[in-house]
């Protein structure tokens, strides 16, 4: 039973109950009584969400995006259309707030400016001073994502060292031995950012756990550079059969590279990775891909946030997944290229 099936019997607004709920507003008695009827008759007990926005609450949550002059990736976009919508599902609205560079300005007006109840914040770097300054201002938040000291806050999180990792293990179960890791860009690696760091070391793990031959390569996020990427992996290493990838926003070039090549997937060469499953059906042929499951994830941030603007003193929780990788159409069993074939 929620706020809208009371609603619907009491003949009120959604917002109305809400008021009656949280005495934020002022609700006519006879409305009240009529609410307060349906609620003994249903037998509903206010759930974290009344509880945490009684008493003057904004009923606004932030959510802290990259920077806004930076494309946000299908995944990122994922994350903001899931928490949005499990934000309204709790009767919440939701402020966008870019960070980084020249954006700290807005952050630091949500975290000061009291204009929402809590936060969530993507894009978690391993050391990262927004981290601190939420803990400084003891304002609720969760990160989708996590530092290098994981018992520090509420988190959701992709274990991408474990899926990373399966994705190596997959193309050498399938007879690769000269495997590429397509990151994200350098400038992300250098500041920390942690999928990136956790990609690298279940990378490397798998590689020596199987004896197969790894390189390691950053691309910025967009088709050009994964192109160019690819294109320059292929001629410095005609070795090289396959390749695992984070950076779904290069994908797109990496496939046209790789076809420009004279290479068919997956006959000739192999592509896996960490994506977007509706990205990943989208390219041709599709992904063969751990689907990151950004719905569950950004509704179990905000519900674990709801929590902790309820009662701020519980203990951190956190939610670590690793989806199976789903088997598509761009992996397949090694094809060693005679030396005519080699690009």
């Amino acid at each position: 039973m929620n706020i809208g099936e009371i609603a619907r019997r009491s003949g009120v607004a959604r917002s109305t109950v809400s008021y009656a709920l949280s005495g934020k507003r002022p609700v006519a008695e006879e409305t009240r009584r009529r609410i307060q009827a349906v609620i003994d008759e249903l037998g509903y007990q206010p759930n974290a969400t009344a509880k945490a926005l009684k008493e003057g609450r904004t009923r606004t949550i932030g959510l802290v995006v990259p920077p806004a002059s930076r494309r946000l990736t299908d995944l990122q976009l994922g994350f903001v259309a899931s928490v949005v919508d499990a934000a309204a599902r709790a009767d919440l609205d939701v402020l966008l707030s870019p960070s980084g560079g020249e954006h700290d300005r807005s952050f630091e007006r949500v975290v000061s400016g009291r204009r929402v109840d809590g936060v969530i914040l993507m894009e978690i770097r391993l050391e990262d001073d927004r981290v601190a300054r939420l803990r400084r201002s003891r304002l609720p938040f969760v990160g989708i994502g996590h530092t290098s000291r994981p018992d520090e806050m509420s988190w959701v999180d992709v274990d991408y060292e474990t899926l990373i990792s399966g994705c190596v293990h997959h193309l050498a179960d399938l007879g690769h031995r000269r495997i590429a890791l397509v990151n994200r860009s350098a400038e992300l690696v250098a500041a920390g950012y942690g999928p990136a760091h956790r990609a690298q070391a279940g990378f490397t793990r798998a590689a020596a756990e199987r004896g197969v031959e790894g390189v390691e390569v950053c691309c910025a996020d967009d088709a050009r550079s994964g192109q160019s990427c690819v294109e320059r992996l292929l001629a410095e290493d005609p070795g090289l059969t396959a390749i695992a990838t984070i950076n779904e926003a290069a994908m797109p070039g990496m496939y046209r590279a790789i076809e420009r090549a004279g290479l068919a997937v997956p006959g000739d060469f192999s592509v896996t990775g960490v994506s977007a499953r509706l990205w990943a059906e989208s390219l041709h042929p599709p992904l063969t891909a751990a689907d990151m499951p950004a719905d569950e994830l950004g509704a179990h941030a905000v519900e674990m946030l709801i929590q902790r603007i309820a009662e701020p003193a519980t203990p951190h929780r956190h939610l670590l997944v690793a989806p199976p990788i789903s088997l598509r159409g761009t992996t397949g069993p090694v094809r060693l290229r005679e030396p005519h074939d080699q690009v």
